[in-house]
């Protein structure tokens, strides 16, 4: 039988980063969105998703094989597997999104590969219904998250390109910091339980582990944001 691994229950610069006052505003946004019925729902498939393929990635690094991951509307998961090492497999899901919405945020103070961020992870989207989805539900929402990517793709302005992308990729660190916290009812399920099973530490230590990755994650965000504004005003004065 395959093992589960079951996850939770989104004025510029052309040199790259945003200003602060424009992060703040992007990560005000972004917070608002996952707030919204119904406008927030994508935005957690987006999170859900980059919590089953970390999962998934993990399996494969560990020595396992990824049977198939399952995504539901409500923005929970699964990735069904075999083998590889339980620890980090089940570690990598909440660590993963929100190291990947880190990463997203950094493609995205990438001016001239902007456009190649998009589409890398648009085709990362279609690669994975392509191995690992196997039902309709799962195939609908991973092809309407590739087509959040690669549908902007039409816009001509990277200026445009680049806001979206940080909204995105902030969406993304903000569901995985909340996210976790839903485990601390669980009763015997969820990837906290599964952890505290397999190492003998308690859930609430892998939950703590998992918010302080994500306020991490956010914080080298404000940080890639602080140092360009920083070098920015340190031109102007010369």
């Amino acid at each position: 039988m395959p093992e589960h691994h079951h996850s939770e229950a989104a004025a510029p610069h052309t040199s790259g980063a945003p200003g602060r006052t424009r992060f703040l505003f992007e990560l005000f946004i972004a917070f608002l969105v996952t707030r919204l019925p119904f406008i927030s729902v994508p935005f957690k498939w987006l999170e859900s998703y980059f919590h089953e393929i970390s999962h998934g990635l993990a399996t494969v690094m560990s020595g396992g094989v990824v049977s198939h991951i399952q995504l539901f509307p409500n923005g929970a998961g699964l990735c069904f597997s075999q083998g590889g090492w339980p620890l980090f497999i089940g570690f990598a899901g909440y660590f993963g999104a929100a190291l990947w919405g880190y990463l997203i945020f950094m493609f995205a103070t990438w001016p001239k590969g902007i456009r190649l961020s998009f589409a890398l992870l648009g085709g990362a989207v279609v690669l994975t219904i392509l191995l690992w989805a196997r039902d309709l539900l799962t195939i609908v929402i991973l092809a309407s998250l590739a087509g959040l990517f690669l549908l902007p793709l039409k816009l001509q302005l990277n200026r445009y390109l680049a806001t979206s992308l940080r909204v995105i990729a902030l969406m993304i660190i903000l569901n995985a910091l909340a996210s976790p916290m839903v485990l601390l009812g669980l009763e015997g399920q969820g990837d906290a339980n599964m952890l505290a099973s397999e190492s003998w530490l308690p859930a609430w230590f892998w939950v703590g582990i998992w918010l302080a990755t994500s306020a991490s994650m956010l914080y080298l965000c404000w940080r890639r944001v602080d140092g360009a504004a920083s070098r920015r005003s340190q031109k102007i004065k010369m």
